[in-house]
């Protein structure tokens, strides 16, 4: 009914395609919704399959050990689970401008302006990301397994993810909670870099608890190739990021940035890491992945800081909330130190 009310709001406001994105949105929150079944239930139905069940025993374990070692919300997320009929549960579609590296951002009600859109069908995802092309804009297209309501509604535990490993679905429980604790309109940079840490953190301390130190050693070294991995898409920025502000030409720009995903796409980091991606490196995809990326070191140091209290660490970093954008990106790089002393 929030979202149908939400809609209705948006009618006289729109234009059509606002209006078809919008309605294909609640369409699809609509369908998830009447797939999702309490976690209880299936355990307790003789006809469920032996390895779901498998499953969300251990999905239960992760979501238990969420609230109650890690402060994440204990709600009803993830208490529930619904079957889709696709691998992703949407497909997001980030775009850029051709000679900038910050991408194009879409503005919504709820979730405030965001660097992608989110779309339940893959072919309306790519017919977006056509219309960008067509524009001259780049473009990047990519399947999402889950996501989050930001605590409107519970979020379900889905197909799309439920029979990963263990470590990778812990991983991605503990990002999406920790959206519902920190969540600032308008800076999707800051919201998906403190998830980050807070999975990271998390896959740490649970594997930890678990006594599972092969595994824990096996993601520590994946966590090694990460900033590897991090680190040259950072160098590749940072060239572009020169390039396009240079005197060159137009017709130079598009040489040299041709020539430089070209050098970006035959590096065995990136083909080990994305070389997957469908149609190559551009500005849009080391937008996207700067997103979850660029903030990462300063919240590690932010929660070194304070000693590794993640309660406190929590209520620091939703203290920078009140600030706008560019100060609070300044404090959040910038005093560590302060922090450290205040902890002491």
């Amino acid at each position: 009914m929030k979202l149908a009310a939400a809609l209705v709001t948006i009618l006289a406001l729109s234009g059509c395609e606002t209006l078809s994105y919008y309605a294909q949105a609640v369409g699809g929150q609509f369908d998830l919704n009447a797939r999702t079944r309490p976690v209880g239930e299936l355990l307790a139905d003789a006809h469920t399959p032996a390895d779901l069940r498998a499953r969300l025993v251990v999905a239960q374990s992760v979501r238990e050990f969420a609230s109650r070692e890690l402060g994440l919300p204990d709600n009803g997320s993830y208490r529930s689970y619904a079957e889709l009929d696709r691998a992703y549960v949407v497909w997001n579609v980030v775009t850029a401008p051709e000679f900038s590296l910050d991408p194009i951002e879409s503005c919504f009600p709820v979730a405030g302006c965001v660097t992608y859109r989110g779309f339940f069908s893959r072919e309306d995802a790519e017919r977006h990301a056509a219309s960008a092309l067509a524009r001259g804009d780049d473009a990047f297209v990519y399947g999402v397994p889950a996501y989050s309501t930001l605590g409107a509604f519970d979020d379900p535990l889905l197909s799309t993810f439920i029979r990963w490993g263990d470590t990778e679905l812990a991983r991605l429980l503990f990002h999406e909670l920790a959206h519902q604790i920190l969540y600032v309109r308008g800076d999707s940079s800051f919201n998906e870099s403190f998830a980050v840490l807070v999975e990271r953190e998390g896959v740490r301390r649970w594997l930890a608890a678990e006594g599972r130190s092969a595994e824990l050693s096996k993601y520590q070294a994946s966590r090694t190739r990460e900033r590897e991995f991090a680190a040259l898409l950072e160098q590749a920025r940072a060239r572009l990021k020169a390039l396009y502000a240079s005197a060159r030409s137009r017709e130079e720009k598009r040489a040299a940035k041709r020539t430089e995903f070209e050098r970006l796409a035959a590096d065995p980091v990136y083909r080990r890491h994305a070389g997957g991606y469908v149609g190559g490196p551009n500005n849009a995809l080391l937008a996207s992945f700067a997103t979850y990326s660029q903030l990462v070191p300063a919240f590690e140091r932010q929660l070194a800081g304070v000693g590794g209290d993640l309660k406190l660490f929590y209520a620091r970093m939703k203290a920078l909330t009140r600030l706008d954008k560019a100060e609070r990106k300044r404090q959040l790089e910038t005093q560590v130190s302060a922090i450290s002393t205040t902890a002491r």
